[in-house]
């Protein structure tokens, strides 16, 4: 009698913990539509299990300050941007040909993610692993103040420890060091890595850190950015993590394909200011911001560029109105190479649009899965479009990691952003979006060079498809939500 007493007892505080978090859920996160249908329906039908799992992968950020900011320094920020505002209103001084031609994704990104736009930069694009780590070490090499570095993934293999000996060295001369990864991607690293280097005064921290190494409550919120800035001259952003697969030499993932630049500019500032945001969160330490170098003399660079953010901690998706911007913007193509094709309903219905009104869509994945769930999820979507006229080609050379979209052979965009929800909802993100036509062109010829290693995938092709696949498809595609 007393068991059953007990056990219906605990079933009533589960279901009430398990309403609580459904009233949670509807009225107060007010999450994607898609995203909450999928945590009540684990909620309810899983109810314990349901429960922990809601703890680790549920749980979303406090939005408000999440970066702790003085008053004055929202007051800084809000004042740069309404000052750009109204001088890109009122005056051409910022304005070249394709500024004007895309004035909406620019107001876009400005009013969204406060997104100032940058005249004078210059910008190199890397798309094999090691010419990108080549130039980055000969970078900091002579690196002569300062050296800030970010990344989702910093591996415990040779190149990971390369970069972390070039590191020690600079510290050894008296350089500013400082080191931030992803606890989550970076998951095999411990603070032994770093050992020689904090001894010679470099700095490494681990963002969102478990406790005793054990539990993460964060463990779904990763910040999934690469950044690099050498003395605020110099700055890399796009999609190469550090570990050896990058350099193509993990047997089971093949080639490397990825794209990432290299900037030398204003746009600098912006990047190294993502860097300082994401730094004092992980260390809590007060943002001095005299200790950070700002580079202050002018540059001969002519490329506009924005440096697009996004992150849990905004209640607004900036990214993906970023690439949906792109998308209706778009008059004559647009070419995307991403690893997970995932988006939502508008970000799909946007790409339908473009097709309909004449927009040739080209869509690069990679045809080996890193992730099986998100793979065929990614199938799924690109199935869907192929019905609507998209030419979807499947990356055969080895893993297609790359974060690109070109629009109109005008406006281009690399970063970190996979089109996914995790990466519009979950992760902290950044992108650079570049108005410079040789820039969209070198980018487009990358995806038309990688075509010779890809297959297409036709609608005749996908129709045939085993029943196996299509079961596949479906399943993960009810997943997609919280994939």
């Amino acid at each position: 009698m007393e068991f059953a007493h007990i056990f219906t007892l605990s079933v009533s505080v589960v279901t009430a913990i398990n309403v609580l978090l459904a009233g949670i859920l509807i009225f107060i996160e007010r999450r994607d539509i898609g995203s909450t249908w999928a945590w009540l329906l684990i909620l309810f039908f899983i109810p314990i299990v349901g429960f922990i799992v809601y703890l680790f992968f549920g749980r979303q950020l406090k939005q408000k300050n999440f970066y702790k900011l003085s008053s004055d320094e929202r007051e800084y920020l809000r004042s740069s941007v309404d000052e750009q505002l109204k001088e890109l209103k009122a005056t051409h001084e910022y304005r070249n040909d394709l500024l004007i031609q895309h004035n909406k994704l620019l107001f876009t990104n400005l009013n969204s993610s406060k997104s100032l736009v940058r005249t004078d930069n210059e910008i190199d694009i890397f798309s094999d692993g090691n010419q990108k780590f080549d130039a980055l070490f000969e970078d900091i090499r002579n690196a002569k103040k300062e050296i800030n570095i970010q990344y989702y993934i910093i591996q415990r293999d040779n190149l990971g420890k390369k970069l972390r000996d070039e590191l020690t060295k600079k510290a050894k001369e008296g350089i500013k060091v400082r080191v931030l990864y992803d606890e989550v991607g970076s998951r095999k690293m411990t603070p032994s890595f770093f050992k020689e280097l904090i001894s010679y005064g470099g700095e490494a921290q681990a963002f969102f850190p478990s406790i005793l190494r054990l539990i993460n409550f964060r463990i779904n919120n990763r910040n999934h950015r690469k950044l690099c800035i050498i003395d605020g001259e110099v700055a890399y952003i796009g999609g190469f993590n550090v570990g050896d697969e990058y350099l193509g030499l993990d047997p089971k993932m093949g080639y490397w394909r990825d794209t990432h630049f290299r900037i030398k500019g204003e746009s600098v500032n912006d990047i190294q200011g993502r860097f300082i945001l994401d730094w004092h969160q992980a260390t809590k330490q007060p943002i001095e911001l005299e200790q950070f170098l700002h580079r202050t003399e002018t540059h001969s660079g002519t490329v506009p560029v924005q440096i697009v953010a996004s992150g849990p901690n905004s209640t607004t998706q900036h990214l993906k109105n970023m690439y949906i911007s792109l998308i209706m913007s778009a008059k004559e193509s647009v070419y995307l190479q991403t690893p997970y094709f995932i988006p939502d309903a508008s970000f799909m219905d946007a790409c339908k649009i473009a097709l309909l009104s004449g927009v040739e869509i080209h869509i690069m994945i990679p045809n080996k899965p890193d992730h099986p769930f998100v793979y065929w999820a990614t199938w799924s979507h690109v199935g869907e479009l192929l019905t609507y006229g998209a030419h979807i080609y499947l990356y055969e050379k080895g893993f297609l990691h790359a974060k690109t979209i070109v629009v109109d052979n005008e406006v281009s965009s690399v970063g970190t952003t996979n089109i996914d929800p995790r990466s519009f909802s979950l992760n902290f993100e950044v992108n650079a979006v570049v108005y410079d036509q040789p820039i969209a062109k070198k980018l487009q010829n990358l995806f038309l060079e990688d075509v010779q290693y890809s297959s297409k995938l036709t609608l005749e092709r996908y129709k045939e498809r085993s029943l196996l696949i299509k079961f596949k498809e479906a399943v993960s595609r009810l997943l997609s939500p919280i994939l």
